[in-house]
């Protein structure tokens, strides 16, 4: 099985009221799930590695956990910075960051091969207009 990962999050003021959204595709491009969720106060990057957090999460549901091992995921995202943590090119100082870093480790080892690409806002529309929905949900409860 092959999944790819868009997700995105962003906060508006940085910190500030903040959203995490993914979409989540089969090997044929297709939507399978997607997640939209405000986060509070919070920076961008922590909504950032919330978004792909959420997907794994979700994806968790839909994926067998017996079928999880053979599954691999591509993690799409256009924040570069979040991209070379996960790939080992930066270090994670801040604490808070750290935390977020080891729960998104933790749930893409429930999976076979996970790889982290940067890709440029154009190619991350979907994810980038949930982050987006959830932050304007919670900006106007």
């Amino acid at each position: 099985m092959h999944f790819t990962i868009h997700a995105d999050g962003g906060s508006r003021g940085n910190p500030g009221p903040s959203g995490a959204g993914a979409m989540i595709r089969d090997h044929l491009g297709s939507s399978v799930a997607s997640v939209s969720k405000f986060l509070g106060h919070r920076t961008n990057n922590f909504a950032e590695y919330e978004a792909v957090i959420l997907a794994f999460e979700e994806l968790a549901k839909l994926v067998p956990s017996a079928k999880r091992g053979a599954t691999t995921i591509a993690v799409k995202l256009d924040s570069e910075l979040i991209v070379k943590q996960m790939n080992g090119a930066y270090k994670i100082k801040h604490p808070v960051m750290k935390a977020q870093y080891a729960r998104l480790m933790q749930a893409a080892a429930a999976f076979g091969k996970v790889t982290f690409t940067h890709v440029f806002r154009a190619e991350n529309s979907d994810a980038d207009t949930l982050a987006n929905k959830a932050m304007d949900q919670g900006s106007n409860p």
